[in-house]
């Protein structure tokens, strides 16, 4: 853990508890929507966003209707909430399993969150992503499974962004967090700036039964825009990619 960073608990990367126990958050997520917690949760963590990190998004409009999913790179436990907190949609995601344990059981899943069982092949999970945007539903899902412990970009994406993009045949909208690893440095009454630029759509035709090293080329290419966007960011900082969103904008207007 680089000394900049405030600790991180130590993962758990296998969940104990059998497949059985997470049914009946995969049947909520399949059949029914976020209710009132998304609503509340979602103002109480933008004010936080917007007040503590001074949380801005670029090209929010970049997100479209029907069924999406945003790809970003993960950071923080924040992440969810700040690549949601710029869009009128509401956001669902995977989270990892360990998280689904009383009382915050209640919260995720009224909240429209649903499991990935760790430590296991859990198709249960695609099949619930996919039956949210069959619906017309958005789904984050991070192209680098977990959370990054050192700061930095993962070397390489997981498969599972590219095995759901050729699935569903859902819009893929890249997008980097910029700022949001240092989110838990907080503890030591730290406070970054965080911004959310969201990246051109992407899309893919389904393809039924794909390799997994087709899943693998697809992950990489969204992988490669988010890590486009996030240097972006580094060189040039929020201002400087605002200014030239607007001025492309202005261009495309005129054109």
């Amino acid at each position: 853990m680089p000394e900049e960073l405030a600790s991180m608990k130590e993962q758990v990367y296998k969940d104990p508890r059998p497949k059985e126990y997470f049914d009946r958050f995969h049947e909520r997520s399949r059949t029914r929507e976020p209710d009132w917690v998304y609503e509340a949760v979602r103002i109480i963590t933008s004010i936080y966003a917007w007040t503590f990190f001074r949380a801005r998004g670029i090209a929010a409009e970049n997100v479209p209707t029907g069924p999406v999913i945003i790809a970003p790179n993960h950071f923080s436990f924040m992440d969810h909430f700040f690549v949601g907190a710029f869009i009128r949609r509401r956001v669902r995601f995977m989270a990892k399993s360990q998280l689904f344990a009383p009382p915050m059981q209640f919260i995720y899943t009224h909240g429209g969150v649903f499991p990935v069982r760790r430590g296991y092949r859990d198709d249960e999970a695609f099949v619930t992503a996919n039956s949210i945007l069959k619906r017309d539903g958005l789904i984050v899902m991070y192209c680098e499974g977990g959370r990054s412990r050192t700061g930095k970009l993962s070397e390489e994406p997981k498969r599972g962004i590219g095995r759901l993009a050729l699935e569903s045949g859902a819009t893929i909208v890249p997008a980097a967090i910029h700022g949001s690893s240092k989110v838990r440095n907080w503890k030591r009454l730290q406070f970054p700036k965080v911004t959310v630029q969201y990246g051109e759509p992407l899309r893919y035709p389904v393809e039924e039964n794909a390799s997994r090293e087709r899943q693998q080329e697809v992950a990489d290419e969204i992988f490669a825009h988010i890590k486009e966007l996030y240097a972006g960011l580094e060189e040039h900082g929020r201002r400087g990619i605002a200014a030239r969103v607007r001025r492309e904008r202005r261009q495309a207007r005129l054109a």
